[in-house]
C-alpha cells in the first residue's frame, strides 16, 4: 500500500478547499482520499493545521497515479491556495 501524506500549514478556507476537492482531488485515481483538520499534538503545538491523504494499493498504482495530468492538476492548484504545505508518499507494509 502507498499513500500520498499532505500537511497543511493552515487551514484553508473551507468554501475554496470544497472546490479544490470538486475540481481537482476527486478527478486523483485512488483507493482511497481522507483530509481533516488537526486537532492536536502529544507535544501540545500543531505544527500543521489541515491533513490530507491519498491511499493506492500497490506501487503500480501509485505510479500511474502519480504521473498522471490529474495528479498534476490538483498539486498545482493546491500551491495555488496560497498555503504552505508538504508531501511525503509512504510505503505502508
Amino acid at each position: 500500500m502507498v499513500r500520498a501524506i499532505v500537511l497543511f500549514e493552515d487551514a484553508p478556507d473551507a468554501e475554496r478547499y470544497q472546490q479544490h476537492l470538486d475540481e481537482f482531488g476527486s478527478k486523483v485515481e485512488c483507493s482511497a482520499f481522507r483530509h481533516g483538520r488537526t486537532i492536536g499534538s502529544p507535544l501540545g503545538e500543531v505544527r500543521f493545521q489541515h491533513y490530507a491523504e491519498f491511499e493506492w494499493a500497490d506501487h503500480e498504482s501509485f505510479e500511474a497515479a502519480a504521473n498522471s495530468p490529474e495528479f498534476a492538476a490538483a498539486g498545482q492548484d493546491a500551491m495555488e491556495m496560497g498555503i504552505p504545505f508538504t508531501v511525503h508518499f509512504v510505503e505502508v507494509g
